[in-house]
């Protein structure tokens, strides 16, 4: 069952935006053989009364799902969220069943796509195979000792290195954090939990 918690910032939530919101992320679930018990997370954003921003971040058991959308419409930004979230499914779902396939096994998560005008369709045929293994190479593998500091140090060691995330130890948790640089050009902290 997906339980909806949609926010607005500048923007009055009204009922047929909050209608609208839930029946497009419900046609998700045709991806899904049992509807995911998840939290849809949805933030609605207006600038200046000229520009939407929509972010959905939808955290499952074996995906988190998450797109952010600019638009001069909210509702067209609410379609353009939802196929990106269509893609990033099928993209997925094509890695999914391929590792399956290898192994021998059929996968029970996602559910058989199908067409109403001529039975099945396979909506991964849409998604070129081509372009998800070129995204997902590996290039560059690093390995180095994570040293205990703070979210602070953590910053100007990424910025001295000049990159756009740092890894490290936490100094008063121990647990292993990050630290990224957002496109605001303010910074964000992920930490993690044992």
């Amino acid at each position: 069952m997906l339980n909806y918690n949609i926010r607005g910032e500048n923007i009055e939530v009204t009922p047929a935006i909050r209608e609208y919101v839930e029946k497009k992320i419900d046609k998700l679930e045709r991806y899904f053989n049992d509807t995911p018990d998840a939290n849809v997370h949805v933030n609605l954003k207006v600038y200046n009364d000229k520009q939407t921003k929509v972010e959905v971040t939808i955290p499952m058991p074996r995906l988190t799902l998450r797109a952010e959308e600019r638009h001069e419409e909210m509702y067209a930004a609410i379609d353009l969220i939802l196929d990106k979230l269509e893609r990033q499914i099928r993209k997925h779902k094509t890695k999914v069943n391929r590792k399956f396939r290898e192994k021998g096994n059929e996968p029970e998560f996602f559910a058989a796509s199908v067409d109403p005008e001529n039975g099945i369709e396979n909506l991964d045929a849409q998604y070129d195979d081509n372009d998800d293994e070129q995204d997902m190479d590996i290039v560059r593998t690093k390995t180095f000792n994570l040293k205990p500091m703070d979210s602070e140090e953590a910053v100007l060691q990424m910025n001295m290195l000049g990159h756009s995330f740092y890894v490290y130890t936490d100094a008063d948790s121990n647990g292993t954090n990050i630290v990224y640089k957002r496109k605001d050009g303010k910074y964000g902290l992920i930490e993690t939990e044992a």
